[in-house]
């Protein structure tokens, strides 16, 4: 069974510029056992034509919870964004080498403006990673900071 661990983390400065990929995300379920979240996704100068993903995601059990993604048909995905409940997340996402990971920050734009938030996927729980001096505090146990909440409480509105 695939699975995400994922740690999220507040910023304390302006990471290095890299190029960035545009997001909008909706939600087309978001109960406390599982979400179903559809994706699209097209690179900062969106010359290509980009891509949509649909995931869904299991019921956490600490920082673990199953996750299944699947490539769909990107006239599918707007299809679905109208099904969405809530609001839809716009993010632009940027992606950091540290060590041997991949540090993901993502700047909320539209009802979350100002949030911005770095990420670290991990293989374990317990597993070591190399912190870099714009990441500042963890906020992985606060459900205020999850994009399927910030769909319905925006980061405006706190």
């Amino acid at each position: 069974m695939p699975v995400e661990i994922e740690r999220k983390f507040l910023l304390t400065d302006k990471p290095p510029v890299v190029a960035g990929v545009k997001m909008v995300q909706g939600y087309l379920c978001k109960d406390p056992d599982r979400t179903i979240r559809v994706r699209l996704e097209r690179d900062e100068g969106g010359a290509e034509e980009g891509r949509a993903v649909l995931s869904v995601k299991g019921k956490p059990v600490g920082l673990t919870r199953p996750e299944y993604e699947y490539s769909i048909p990107i006239d599918e995905a707007q299809e679905l964004m109208e099904l969405c409940v809530g609001s839809l997340v716009e993010k632009t996402r940027y992606r950091h080498r540290v060590g041997r990971h991949i540090w993901e920050v993502d700047v909320f734009h539209g009802e979350n403006e100002g949030l911005v938030v770095a990420e670290i996927e991990l293989s374990d729980e317990a597993e070591c990673f190399d912190k870099p001096d714009w990441v500042g505090a963890e906020v992985s146990s606060d459900s205020r900071y999850a994009n399927s909440k910030l769909s319905t409480h925006p980061y405006s509105k706190w």
